[in-house]
């Protein structure tokens, strides 16, 4: 049964895990299908969306993994370390395993234990919600137990994408956690297993409010934003969370601004300088109000929305500044099957205000008792007719 993963490994397996954050539609699920990424005419889609950094020629990415395979070497470990040595920070090299996994992802699976994680206000890492059935459920874990560390890894401190990114792994093998409650601490051993995702859940607080938590933008979470806003009461206000939500879909998370948006601007983005543009789809309820909900963990897609309902004049934001993820990455397909994603540009909301490295300021800052203040904030808004 594997043990903790050597230490010298988890740098390069947080960066993976925390890479796939933003993908634009089609490029690397159809690349996937028919072996070339991206497909024949569709080269000025990127892929990603992810903190600024040096760049690196892609070229030469491939050149090293072609030389390797030629040797009988690894191709994705030499094209790894030409990734590396580059200083693109988010660019990254995945074996064909690892891309499987993301797609799972991206479709509303993934592999891992049911427990989703979040920042605390004093910095330590906590449970925020323990799926009903999976490995952590069947463990006894509860939301609010503490989470101390992952195979040996002390998490507390850490990115709460980095400890997603621990927490996952490849089925059927197993991972330690440090757990404590009320002053006891304890550790379980779980194996990780395939789940699928909730990714919009939908909550009534009240006759007048509504809130709609969106985990992640995989496939159908636009629509099921849509949805959700069109059954809301007449009248009602939204409290879109977007809390913890890692990013996903572009164009999941543009059917998502949608839902509030008569069309118009979304965000722009840029490729080797060429500038392109995101535009909301016609018919959204504009007349609602809407509080955005966000912190540190609000990256990528869900920047992208939150940066268009501010500025757009959408939603009020509360909450804590957000991650601050907004390169751009293109993927590639290597002579071994893995998949190289390299930084060639950055993405800016519609008033041109570039995420990249900076995150978005909420228009009213909360830390504890955040939903309570955004519902307080949707109260003065006041409802619609």
């Amino acid at each position: 049964m594997p043990g903790p993963e050597p230490s010298r490994h988890r740098p390069c397996r947080i960066r993976r895990g925390a890479a796939l954050t933003l993908v634009f539609a089609t490029a690397l699920a159809a690349g996937a299908a028919t072996d070339a990424l991206p497909r024949d005419g569709e080269a000025e889609r990127p892929s990603a969306v992810r903190p600024a950094g040096a760049t690196v020629d892609g070229k030469l990415v491939a050149r090293a993994a072609a030389e390797a395979v030629a040797d009988g070497k690894s191709g994705t470990e030499a094209a790894q370390e030409v990734v590396s040595r580059s200083g693109d920070r988010w660019g990254a090299v995945y074996d064909e395993d690892e891309y499987e996994s993301f797609r799972q992802d991206l479709d509303g699976r993934y592999t891992g234990v049911g427990l989703s994680p979040r920042r605390s206000g004093d910095g330590r890492v906590e449970v925020a919600r323990v799926q009903s059935g999976g490995p952590a459920d069947r463990a006894g874990i509860r939301a609010g137990d503490r989470l101390r560390a992952i195979d040996g890894t002390a998490v507390d401190r850490r990115p709460v994408t980095e400890v997603v990114a621990l927490l996952r792994g490849a089925e059927r093998t197993r991972v330690d956690l440090g757990l404590e409650r009320a002053g006891r601490g304890w550790t379980r051993s779980l194996t990780r297993t395939t789940l699928s995702t909730e990714s919009v859940t939908v909550r009534r607080l009240d006759r007048d409010a509504v809130l709609i938590r969106v985990a992640a933008f995989t496939t159908g979470s636009g629509e099921r934003v849509r949805e959700a806003v069109r059954r809301a009461p007449a009248g009602a206000g939204v409290v879109l969370d977007l809390r913890g939500n890692s990013g996903g879909l572009v164009h999941e998370a543009v059917a998502a601004a949608s839902a509030f948006l008569d069309g118009g601007l979304v965000a722009t983005y840029d490729v080797h300088g060429e500038e392109r543009s995101l535009y909301a789809e016609p018919g959204g309820d504009t007349r609602r109000p809407v509080v955005a909900l966000v912190d540190g963990g609000t990256m990528s897609a869900a920047e992208l929305v939150t940066g268009a309902l501010q500025d757009r004049g959408r939603a009020v934001t509360v909450g804590t500044r957000t991650f601050g993820k907004g390169s751009v990455q293109m993927p590639s397909r290597l002579p071994d099957g893995s998949v190289a994603e390299l930084t060639v540009g950055h993405y800016r909301t519609p008033a041109g205000h570039s995420v990249d490295g900076t995150g978005i300021t909420p228009d009213l800052p909360a830390r504890a008792a955040a939903e309570d203040r955004a519902r307080a904030v949707l109260d003065g808004l006041g409802t619609t007719s």
